[in-house]
Formats: C-alpha cells, sequence, structure tokens
C-alpha cells in the first residue's frame, strides 16, 4: 500500500509539472498562477504545495528536468566510442545536445526559460542561466584542456577561448532557434556550424 501511495505522489507531481510545462509556454511565467497550473492539471492547489514551496520551486524542478550538463552529453558519446579524441568527443557531444533539444519537452522548456520568463518574486531567470552556462563552461574547458594537452588545438588558440567561442555559438544559436523553431532545422544548421568551428580550431 505506501509503494502504491509513493507511486500516486510520483504520478501527482509529474502531472503538475506537465501542466505547468503547457500553461507556462501558453501564459508566461509572471501571469501563470498556481491555481491555474492545479487546475490545468486536474488538480487543487494544495495538491500543488504538497509537493512545491512556491511558483519558483515549481518553476525550478521544471528547468531542473531539461538541463544538458556537458558532461552527461560527454558521457552519451563515450558509450559508443571510447577511443574519441578529445576535439571529436566535443563534436559528437554538442550534436548530441541538438538531438535532445529537438525533443519537444527540451523545447517548450528551454523556451520558457529564455523567452517567456520574467524577473517575478523568487524567480531570476538571468541566474538561472547563468548557472547552467557557468556549468557548462567548466565541463566543457575541462576537455579542450585535454586537447591543448595533446596538441590537437591550434597553437595560437587557448582552452579557454576555445571553450567560450563554442558556448557564445551554441547559445546564439539555441536562442535563434526557440525565439522561432521553424526558422530552421537546428540539427542541420547546428551540425554545420559545430563541424566548421571544430575544423577552424583543430591544428
Amino acid at each position: 500500500m505506501a509503494r502504491k501511495t509513493k507511486a500516486e505522489a510520483a504520478a501527482t507531481r509529474e502531472a503538475l509539472l506537465e501542466a505547468a510545462e503547457e500553461v507556462f509556454f501558453a501564459k508566461g511565467v509572471a501571469r501563470t498562477s498556481l491555481e491555474q497550473i492545479a487546475r490545468h492539471a486536474g488538480l487543487t492547489r494544495g495538491a500543488v504545495y504538497w509537493h512545491f514551496k512556491n511558483k519558483g520551486d515549481l518553476f525550478m524542478a521544471l528547468v531542473e528536468q531539461v538541463r544538458m550538463p556537458f558532461q552527461s552529453l560527454m558521457d552519451e558519446v563515450d558509450k559508443t566510442d571510447t577511443a574519441l579524441s578529445p576535439l571529436e568527443a566535443i563534436r559528437l557531444a554538442c550534436h548530441a545536445g541538438l538531438v535532445r533539444l529537438e525533443q519537444p519537452s527540451y523545447q517548450r522548456i528551454l523556451s520558457i526559460l529564455l523567452h517567456r520568463c520574467e524577473f517575478f518574486s523568487d524567480i531570476n531567470p538571468l541566474d538561472m542561466q547563468e548557472e547552467i552556462g557557468n556549468e557548462c563552461y567548466q565541463e566543457m574547458l575541462a576537455v579542450f584542456v585535454q586537447a591543448k594537452e595533446q596538441q590537437l588545438l591550434r597553437e595560437d588558440l587557448s582552452p579557454e577561448i576555445a571553450t567560450r567561442l563554442m558556448q557564445s555559438m551554441l547559445g546564439g544559436l539555441f536562442h535563434d532557434w526557440l525565439r522561432n523553431p521553424d526558422a530552421f532545422a537546428i540539427r542541420e544548421r547546428g551540425g554545420e556550424l559545430i563541424d566548421t568551428s571544430i575544423r577552424m580550431m583543430q591544428r
């Protein structure tokens, strides 16, 4: 019985997250109330407060579902080939990120974070974006350092600059595509930009 109760609680939490994703995407975060999210999920506001402290807590849980730590993308690539060079591993990891971004839930939630989330009480979207960006920078930098140590990077290119170049290119790509996903195919254009960037960086 306890196991069933735990499963039901998990299902309720998932239903609230799905409802929040849909309502936040349609209305924006600031203009959405917990009452609207509960109603959309077919639940009570009490159910929301049972699982989340406030709207900020709910929003952070939603964003956590689609975080893409660069190391997790590297691990995904390593499962298929453990003998990759650092630059090839970065290239393939970035391609893997594009595949994830095409998933509807990733697309909607990241679009909410970048384009539909205003400063509101305990929600600071810029702080959240900064935290995610810094995490990605540190993990990608570690691999570019390996590439430098193996003399794979151009002599005049430091690992720090290489990381900033790649991160800035990807950030601009994601931002533009999430604003208008019908404008271009993210995997096609992104793949070309990633491959070209790596070629320009290698020795």
